[in-house]
């Protein structure tokens, strides 16, 4: 396998995953995107970041889309590049919406555009490889894919099947709190067990909620109802769990987005939901909120 292009181009997106009972099976695309530029050089390596958290990201060899990079290069049987890559952050970082996801497919789909033979790294590969640094593939694949996607693992094999949903039905929005909360910590608050009754109630809810995005979003409250994650990991952000209920109090789907402690608003009728939502919110120093379309598209390296 031989590098054919010097100069690529990606833009990903932001991800939530879970979307209240799905856990580590749902998630969507939102459009809200890094952009990465990729020169190939003959040497050395040179990473310039603005956005968000360019002052903590590493800027070597162990950034995150250097090592998603060169893991994509050694799979399809390339050769190592010098690299001088630009990106500009817009996923926040720390807060559930996918920006490791995003920086992983990054890296993938960058090793792709560079190769004189791409399929060697199809989606089906850039998925596994994703979900080997990520550990399940609920947000790697909405990243990949663009829109609603399901996602499972079979033998060690990461899955992934994109969901139809009618138009209209989802325009989500998002509540961005100025706090973060590690993917590591919110998972140690998870127990080890649960009661078989949860485990079949979120089943059922899961279900739901596919069928709602399908075309039914009178039912979003019921099918977004969880047992199994969003309480359990109230102690590690108190203020996000309280906040979702408030809302959904109000009769608005909100859930947790990944593992938080942003919460996302799943809502066909955005133009009514927004002005409720600023009205819950008592401090909006604590909140952004954002009104963030639903991604449709898949994400594509560009050449040149």
């Amino acid at each position: 396998m031989r590098i054919q292009h010097t100069r690529v181009s990606v833009q990903v997106p932001a991800t939530s995953a879970n979307l209240g009972p799905g856990f580590d099976t749902l998630g969507l695309a939102l459009g809200l995107c890094d952009s990465l530029e990729l020169e190939a050089t003959t040497g050395g390596i040179e990473v310039l970041a603005e956005g968000e958290g360019a002052d903590s990201v590493p800027t070597g060899e162990d950034h995150l889309v250097v090592r998603a990079l060169r893991r994509g290069l050694d799979h399809a049987g390339a050769p190592q590049i010098g690299i001088r890559l630009r990106t500009v952050n817009r996923i926040p970082h720390g807060r559930g919406m996918g920006s490791s996801a995003a920086a992983t497919i990054a890296g993938l789909l960058l090793a792709r555009g560079l190769l004189s033979e791409p399929e060697a790294l199809d989606d089906t590969q850039v998925l596994q490889l994703a979900t080997e640094f990520e550990g399940h593939p609920d947000n790697a694949a909405p990243a990949l894919y663009g829109g609603v996607v399901l996602s499972w693992m079979t033998d060690g094999a990461a899955r992934a099947a994109p969901l139809a949903h009618a138009p209209g039905v989802l325009d989500p929005l998002v509540l961005l709190p100025s706090t973060t909360l590690s993917t590591h910590r919110a998972r140690g608050l998870l127990p080890a067990e649960v009661p078989h009754a949860d485990a079949v109630f979120n089943a059922a809810r899961t279900g739901l909620l596919v069928h709602a995005l399908s075309g039914s979003p009178e039912l979003l409250m019921e099918a977004t109802e969880d047992r199994l994650h969003q309480e359990q990991r109230a102690p590690g952000m108190p203020q996000s769990v309280e906040l979702m209920r408030v809302l959904r109090q109000e009769g608005l789907p909100a859930v947790i987005s990944g593992a938080g402690p942003s919460l996302l608003v799943l809502s066909g009728r955005r133009s009514e939901v927004a002005p409720l939502v600023r009205r819950i919110v008592s401090d909006p120093a604590e909140w952004r909120i954002a009104q963030v379309p639903l991604r449709e598209s898949a994400a594509a390296p560009v050449v040149g």
